[in-house]
């Protein structure tokens, strides 16, 4: 579980684990996918290696 603030909702929750839609290994570090409360899909950049969000591009 951890706390984020949606770009879409404005509101900061908490995410559990069963909201997680993906993890994405990069150079950048661990990209998380998941859905806010809102329904809105969500990132995150997290891991030894994370950089900031913008600074992320994954390839479809």
């Amino acid at each position: 579980m951890f706390d984020h603030h949606c770009t879409v909702c404005d509101r900061r929750e908490l995410i559990y684990p069963t909201q997680i839609t993906g993890l994405t290994n990069t150079d950048h570090g661990i990209v998380v996918t998941f859905t806010c409360w809102c329904g809105a899909e969500q990132t995150m950049v997290t891991g030894r290696h994370a950089e900031s969000a913008a600074a992320v591009t994954l390839a479809a």
